[in-house]
């Protein structure tokens, strides 16, 4: 299930206004497990401050994607060059 930085973020702030971690798992309907992992990641965060690390996420892939594919193109033309004619 996929839900919005915000929406994690404040999942978490409710958890930390005092209610009880199985009573608000089955409300936003997720396992305990993943409401920890979320915490241990957006625990302390302001709302915007989630959304900006979702978008330096999403940035840093797109990144890591297009230096694989040069990387790629450039082993090519490497091995390419190399060949005798």
């Amino acid at each position: 299930m996929s839900r919005s930085s915000a929406s994690l973020a404040s999942t978490v702030d409710v958890y930390v206004d005092g209610t009880k971690c199985a009573d608000l798992c089955r409300k936003h309907g997720m396992s305990e497990g993943t409401f920890y992992n979320w915490k241990a990641k957006f625990g302390g965060m302001t709302v915007s401050e989630a959304k900006r690390l979702k978008t330096l996420e999403d940035e840093n892939a797109k990144l890591k994607r297009l230096l694989a594919e040069q990387m790629l193109d450039l082993a090519a033309m490497k091995e390419l060059v190399s060949k005798k004619w």
